[in-house]
């Protein structure tokens, strides 16, 4: 029985339901009851210094499977009844949340749209909302931004798979160069397009990050691989990570990677091998089997909790402490806490090493799904609230659901709205310590289009060598996406002495299409001697984006350095660029093997050749 105190706090909180249900075998229900959500906060014990509130709770919200947060700082919830059931039509909401008082807890609600169905992502910008529920990715206009569709939605992209609806298409974030990102799992089989796109031209995707311009409407595989992702997000100098619920739990993916699968193979079957986790640690204790992090032991409680992790944060407010500061989160669902995790330089990439565990909750039924910091540098978190942690168990109860509000000291959300500043001002938000600002100001840019005195501003951050490398890289992301970005400064930066700006430069020049010829045989001058590992990084994806009969140089120039064999992602991606190549024209692949300093690339190439040769029938 609760104690008295508990019960009162009870009457005043709603009450989880309970469901007297059997179990799945193996999925056994967590031990206690569910808790009221001021039972639920006091239960969690974070670092000294920090309190969490409860922004909002069932009845008020409901399975908060995602959510974004606007120009305003409100949260745009979406509520997901439909799990587990996948079908055509459904009753899946989006909430706006607004705090107007700034106490930490929301005090106005507005329902937004109330008919989508399998609802499992959001985001917020260029006068809409664009939303994840399967099959389609929608557009709801709101142009004027009064909270009220100005229309029907609008069908952007369809062919998501639902063949597991644990690793439906999820995690809607706005990238450094513009695009909306997302992620999707494995088990789900995907093929892309806009409504109408033949089969053919469709394309597949069944594990791995993707993207869309929101202008543009052009869609695309990002990178292949992991397992079941659930979280993407990116540092100071723009580089992306990725949590996964699986094993292993976390990658660096650049554009174009294959990364380790955690099950079956890559669409090409010439990658011979792909890139591995960053992570030098798990979260979870035992066996080798996925089945040993279920159940609660010592050993994976020490660990970290579990092998099932939601949501990826690379904290970059300003209110927390500077050491939290481009560490990564991210919620572990069996081990009800929040793990998180160091991201170390390591050659052109990152390793992974784990951080003490941020948050621990005593409550067994927590179940963190996103993490989001706001304009004060607080961090909001979301929790399904369940007694079971995974899979499709019925029935289900869904009336259950918080979002929480982690905040340091006396951090206090101060009133703002971004879409009244100036292009002026926006450019300044481009130095804020809080990317938030920054982020959301770099949009509001993209949004307004090219403007000749906001180009001026940029490039004049861009130049001054007493700002640091990422308030550079700031400016250059935003004159990019705000159309100012040309062939002249792409070249300066080239050929400058900022690695990180030169190798920006190289892949925000590609979006713009087909590189010219002079252009393409400096990057192969600088493949050869430039003495940046992460530039080549760059370079390497570039090749993919170049047309075959043009790769040559730059791929022999790119396979000069004995010291990349040892890169966690060098001769990795530098394989996938060349693959091609070999059957475009065997002979002249057999001199990229001679030239080439990196055994594997050798192997590779010797295999792939190998692999041509017609072997008769027996």
């Amino acid at each position: 029985m609760r104690p008295i105190a508990s019960l009162l706090a009870a009457l005043l909180l709603p009450v989880t339901a309970l469901l007297a249900v059997d179990d799945p075998p193996g999925f056994p229900v967590q031990p206690g009851e569910g808790m009221s959500p001021a039972e639920t906060v006091a239960g969690m014990k974070v670092p000294e210094g920090f309190s969490i509130k409860v922004f909002a709770a069932e009845p008020d919200i409901v399975q908060p499977i995602a959510f974004s947060i606007d120009d305003r700082g409100r949260l745009w919830v979406c509520e997901n009844l439909s799990y587990p059931d996948w079908k055509p039509e459904g009753n899946d909401r989006i909430v706006i949340l607004e705090d107007t008082d700034g106490d930490g807890k929301f005090d106005k609600k507005t329902l937004f749209y109330d008919k989508l169905n399998n609802v499992s992502a959001i985001e917020i910008g260029f006068g809409g909302v664009w939303v994840g529920s399967t099959p389609n990715l929608y557009f709801i206009p709101d142009k004027n931004g009064d909270d009220v569709p100005d229309s029907a939605p609008e069908i952007v992209l369809d062919g998501w798979g639902h063949d597991d609806l644990h690793e439906i298409f999820n995690s809607f974030a706005w990238g450094p160069d513009g695009w909306l990102y997302g992620t999707q799992g494995l088990f789900n089989n995907s093929k892309i397009g806009k409504p109408g796109t033949p089969e053919n031209e469709r394309v597949p995707l069944n594990a791995g990050v993707w993207r869309l311009h929101p202008q543009t409407r052009k869609f695309e595989a990002f990178a292949h691989g992991t397992g079941n992702p659930w979280g993407i997000d990116w540092n100071d100098y723009g580089q992306l990570f990725l949590t996964t619920s699986v094993i292993p739990h976390l990658f660096h993916i650049a554009q174009g990677g294959l990364y380790q699968r955690q099950g079956g193979k890559h669409f090409n079957p010439f990658a011979y091998d792909d890139i591995k986790t960053i992570a030098r640690h798990r979260h979870w204790g035992g066996l080798e089997g996925v089945s040993s992090s279920r159940t609660q032991d010592d050993s994976t409680d020490a660990a970290g909790g579990g092998h099932a992790h939601a949501g990826a944060m690379v904290y970059l407010g300003d209110s927390w402490p500077a050491k939290y500061r481009n560490t990564i989160f991210m919620n572990n669902i069996h081990g009800n806490r929040i793990n998180n995790d160091s991201v170390i330089p390591d050659g052109s990439g990152y390793g992974g090493d784990r951080l003490p565990d941020f948050m621990k909750s005593a409550d067994k039924w927590f179940r963190g799904l996103a993490l989001k910091y706001g304009p004060d540098g607080s961090v909001f978190v979301s929790d399904w609230y369940d007694a079971r942690a995974c899979h499709p168990q019925k029935p289900q109860d869904r009336r259950n659901g918080r979002i929480y509000k982690i905040a340091y000291l006396d951090a206090k959300q101060p009133p703002v709205d971004l879409t009244k500043l100036s292009n002026a001002e926006l450019v300044k938000l481009q130095l804020h310590a809080n990317d938030w600002f920054v982020r959301h100001a770099r949009r509001i840019l993209q949004e307004r289009g090219p403007n000749p005195e906001t180009h001026r501003a940029l490039r004049v951050m861009i130049a001054d060598i007493n700002l640091t490398v990422p308030q550079r890289l700031r400016a250059l992301w935003a004159l990019h996406v705000s159309g100012g970005l040309d062939d002249i400064l792409a070249r300066q930066l080239f050929a400058g002495k900022e690695p990180w700006l030169a190798a920006w430069a190289i892949q925000l020049y590609f979006e713009k299409g087909v590189a010219s010829d002079s252009l393409v045989k400096d990057l192969a001058r600088l493949a050869r001697l430039g003495e940046s590992p992460l530039v080549r990084l760059y370079l390497a994806c570039a090749l993919q984006r170049i047309p075959l009969d043009r790769r040559w140089d730059l791929a022999a120039g790119l396979m000069m350095h004995p010291q990349d064999q040892l890169d966690p992602n060098l001769t990795m991606m530098i394989w996938y660029g060349i693959e091609p190549l070999i059957p475009s024209d065997p002979a002249r692949a057999a001199s990229l093997l001679r030239g080439s300093k990196a055994p594997k690339l050798q192997d590779f190439i010797g295999r792939r050749m190998g692999d041509l040769i017609v072997k008769p029938l027996k």
